[in-house]
């Protein structure tokens, strides 16, 4: 069974700041991860305030110019850093994962994925190992360079590799309305939802929850069903790696 989980950057960082981390959060979140651990599991993480900032102020959505050329490095250090921290609190909870950063294994072609190397990916899964993604700032052929959101990413992988289950973890209990947590995303209701969404707290260049739910739903209608759910609480993610999570939003395709 292989199993997407993407945990949001609003669970990993403050977002209203410039990349600052919530270690007691990545901490606990791999502790998680170990405790429910599947032999093919990839883990996909959001940006949060570590790269937003940076791409929205070299204003890479643009596209490559003089301007923005200067932007690529100073975004993907800043997201480099963050997977990091994922990556090294993995480890010492006893799980082996390791790095993979879309800049140097993946471009696009006017902000969709055009090629991602797979292979490295996964020879990781059948070693038992956890691959790490994240949101990226990536060369596109059509564009110059774009920013590559979490969400795009899990899409993506979820495609190449069949995944059997997704997992969006955000700092919320799901897609909301009025408060209220929709159980159950699909073709039917799809546009009373999107009339609701409204953008992320902070400042987010990749979509917040509208971008989710748009990736989330063509994924669905190929038979791959997700949840959204909150990942700030202690025992989600667990929850959701064993199949026994009763809450959060339900994105089906039927």
């Amino acid at each position: 069974m292989t199993i997407i989980l993407k945990i949001g950057g609003s669970v990993l960082t403050d977002k209203n700041k410039v990349s600052a981390a919530k270690p007691e959060a990545i901490a606990r979140i791999a502790r998680e991860v170990s405790e429910a651990l599947s032999p093919r599991l990839v883990l996909v993480h959001g940006a949060g305030s570590f790269g937003h900032h940076q791409a929205k102020e070299y204003r890479l959505k643009d596209g490559l110019n003089d301007w923005s050329i200067k932007g690529i490095l100073p975004t993907h250090n800043a997201v480099k850093s963050l997977n990091a921290m994922v990556v090294d609190a993995l480890q010492m909870s006893g799980v082996d994962a390791l790095p993979v950063h879309p800049l140097s294994n993946c471009t696009l072609n006017n902000g969709r994925i055009e090629h991602m190397c797979m292979e490295a990916i996964r020879r990781m899964l059948r070693a038992e190992i956890v691959p790490v993604l994240h949101g990226d700032v990536v060369m596109d052929t059509a564009k110059g360079v774009d920013i590559l959101s979490g969400d795009q990413l899990v899409a993506y992988l979820a495609r190449a590799l069949k995944a059997d289950r997704v997992g969006i973890g955000t700092n919320v209990d799901g897609v909301l309305r009025n408060g209220s947590v929709i159980r159950e995303v699909k073709p039917a209701n799809i546009k009373e939802v999107e009339s609701i969404l409204s953008g992320s707290e902070g400042v987010d260049v990749t979509g917040g929850m509208y971008g989710k739910i748009a990736e989330l739903m063509a994924l669905a209608g190929e038979g791959i069903p997700s949840v959204v759910f909150n990942a700030e609480k202690p025992g989600n993610i667990v929850k959701f790696l064993k199949d026994d999570l009763a809450e959060g939003t339900l994105i089906s395709g039927d």
